[in-house]
This record gives structure tokens, C-alpha cells and sequence, in this order.
């Protein structure tokens, strides 16, 4: 998902730059981040004995919220090209 992040960045620097391409570049980069502590979060909880379902669950929530970003800055992206 992180390589998905990359890509619609990616996307966005085939137009011209202005403040809302920063604005996305920016959110999609913290949305990079957001898969990233979704997937440490699944890989803790694979290793954890006692608070594996907690943590799991904990990764499925921030991955939902990583997808919602995502989505988000796709549709952005799309309106904001010319």
C-alpha cells in the first residue's frame, strides 16, 4: 500500500505544481506512514502472546483509516488535474 501512496504521488507530478499538489503530496505521505504502522502493528501482534488480538485489531483499524486516506487523496488528485 505504501507503493500504492508512491504511485498516486507519482500522478500528481504530471501537471503543474500548486498548493493543493502539496497539500496531497503531504497527505499521501503521511498516509505512507499510516500503512506503516499498520503493518508493524499486524506484525507485533503475530509475535505477541498475550495482546496479539488487541494489537491486531488496533492494525486492522489503522489500515481501514489508511485506506480511507488513500481514497481520499485519489479523489482530490483527480478533480485537482486539468
Amino acid at each position: 500500500m505504501i507503493g500504492v501512496c508512491m504511485t498516486v504521488m507519482s500522478i500528481g507530478h504530471l501537471g503543474p505544481r500548486d498548493d493543493l499538489r502539496l497539500v496531497i503530496d503531504r497527505m499521501l505521505a503521511i498516509d505512507a506512514l499510516i500503512f506503516l504502522a499498520s503493518a508493524l502493528l499486524s506484525f507485533i501482534s503475530m509475535r505477541s502472546r498475550k495482546s496479539g488480538v488487541r494489537l491486531e485489531s488496533w492494525g486492522e483499524m489503522v489500515f481501514i483509516a489508511g485506506l480511507a486516506l488513500l481514497a481520499l487523496g485519489a479523489v482530490t488528485l483527480a478533480f485537482a488535474l486539468r
